[in-house]
């Protein structure tokens, strides 16, 4: 038995705007918004996890860089979200197209959009999804949504090199390729578009409260809302979780190590000279809330231990166990007069939740890497 295509396409589609005009629109926006989340979540990374050779040359200031440039990634990840929804509406025909390999290059063509899609809704779903911290998944967010990310870049700039000669001729009102489609697609070309443009809106306005503070009101679905918390600030790692309590904290000192080690207790580090900050904490996760924070400076404590003006400093946390347990400072980081061993929280003893007995704080720094629960100080 021999099995052949048949002669014409399995489904015909006779929808306007599936067109080059329409798609290129959507593009240009949607390309612009993964621009920036791509920029933004590498520079993240780096952050979070700075190589050796960078870590010393990572900048404190300005203090509030990290909370702008992440919650830029979270929202430009999210408004990506109805962008690349209206692309894939706007291009779906051509999933039907017959025959369905035409030659080698129309295969590689169709096998590397397969990819772009399928990486962009890998990155944006999952990336959604961390924000609210739920993982349904076996593998280790970071590292994958870091490699993923790189792939979708690839992808994305041979797809853009592929096509651009169709992207030329639709780029503007004026271009040859729009001049040449029917005018009377023109008011419904523009009422999608308007209707695209609004969902991104909605859906920026709604969830950007949790990193613009201006916005806060009108968050009606940010995974986090920064005015919920005890103390007034969120919390994402609580004591429990790390399996810190009172009872273990009764015979808490913070010990120093250094070429002159030392230890003392919370009564002999609220004797020392106590500095007042206002400071974000910024999660990665995309929320983030100004502060103010009462402790000592760590450059402070890293010179009576020994440390000269470029020392670095490592940070062990009590907690039982986590991917950042134990923290590493870069110099530019230690010796910020703004980078505090924060003691206390808007006027009041840190909280357990928030890092009972002592914390760092430090400007242009992600949350993840704000040690709480202090326990060791070292001279690196």
């Amino acid at each position: 038995m021999r099995f052949t295509l048949p002669s014409g396409p399995p489904v015909t589609f006779k929808a306007r705007l599936h067109d080059a005009r329409t798609t290129t629109a959507i593009g240009r926006w949607l390309g612009l918004a993964m621009a920036v989340c791509f920029a933004t979540g590498v520079l993240s990374h780096y952050f979070q996890h700075p190589p050796g050779w960078l870590a010393d040359s990572l900048p404190s200031r300005p203090y509030w860089g990290y909370r702008l440039t992440q919650g830029l990634h979270v929202a430009s990840g999210i408004a990506a979200i109805p962008l690349l929804l209206a692309k894939l509406w706007a291009v779906y025909p051509r999933l039907f197209a017959w025959p369905p390999v035409r030659s080698v290059p129309h295969a590689l063509e169709r096998i590397s959009v397969a990819v772009l899609v399928a990486a962009g809704l890998f990155e944006l779903f999952t990336g959604l999804l961390n924000t609210f911290q739920w993982y349904p998944w076996p593998f280790n967010f970071v590292p994958v949504h870091y490699a993923v990310a790189w792939l979708l870049l690839g992808s994305l700039l041979l797809h853009v090199a592929v096509q651009w000669p169709k992207i030329r001729d639709h780029f503007t009102l004026r271009s040859p390729g729009t001049l040449a489609l029917p005018e009377a697609d023109g008011p419904d070309r523009r009422q999608l578009l308007l209707g695209v443009t609004a969902a991104v809106g909605a859906v920026t306005l709604t969830t950007v409260g949790q990193s613009v503070t201006a916005l806060g009101s009108l968050e009606l679905f940010g995974p986090r809302s920064p005015a919920h918390g005890p103390q007034g600030l969120p919390v994402n790692r609580t004591a429990a979780a790390a399996r810190v309590s009172e009872a273990s904290l009764a015979d808490w000192r913070l010990t120093v190590d250094g070429p002159r080690p030392y230890s003392l207790t919370l009564e002999e580090l609220r004797a020392m000279p106590q500095h007042d900050v206002t400071l974000p904490i910024a999660c990665v996760e995309g929320w983030s809330k100004s502060a103010h924070w009462t402790g000592v400076r760590v450059r402070d404590l890293l010179e009576r231990a020994g440390g000269g003006p470029g020392a670095r400093a490592r940070v062990v946390s009590l907690e039982a166990a986590g991917a950042y347990r134990v923290m590493e400072m870069g110099r530019l980081y230690a010796q910020d007069p703004l980078t505090l061993l924060a003691l206390r929280l808007n006027g009041e003893v840190l909280s357990l939740d928030h890092g009972y007995p002592a914390r760092i704080i430090a400007p242009n720094r992600p949350g993840v890497l704000q040690t709480k629960w202090v326990g060791r100080l070292e001279v690196a």
